[in-house]
């Protein structure tokens, strides 16, 4: 009796945060204006869309959330669909004319950032500070 009880404890110990369930709150900052949305992608360590949201914008700031996350590594990507097409709007030559940015606020130059640069550790609640490239 006294060794399932062990085995038990020892398995609660190592299977909690396996099982664990984690809360992300996301701010980004510096946007131009509140007109639109924020489109937002939450991937997991190996580039896999895990989520999508979308989020309104106040005082040029945004406030998103995910719940019920397990442990492990993530990435954000994110833009700012000003005119509300569902996509990161570019000029002839590529260029964002929308906000965006990266988890870690990556930066890249002439492209995105290497998605090893935007990925982070998630292991407890967490809440990102992000600014905007405009």
């Amino acid at each position: 009796m006294r060794k399932c009880i062990l085995i038990f404890c020892s398995l609660v110990f190592i299977s909690g945060p396996a099982f664990s369930q984690l809360n992300l709150e996301i701010e980004i900052s510096g946007i131009i204006n509140d007109k639109g949305k924020i489109m937002l992608q939450l991937y997991d360590g190996k580039e896999t869309t895990v989520n999508q949201a979308m989020g309104d914008i106040k005082d040029n700031k945004c406030m998103l959330s995910f719940k019920n996350l397990k442990a492990g590594k993530y990435a954000i990507r994110y833009f700012h669909d000003e005119n509300g097409n569902g996509e990161l709007d570019t000029n002839a030559f590529g260029i964002p004319k929308e906000g965006y940015g990266f988890s870690n606020n990556a930066k890249g130059s002439f492209g995105p950032p290497a998605f090893e640069k935007w990925i982070f550790d998630l292991n407890e609640n967490k809440k990102l500070a992000l600014k905007i490239n405009n």
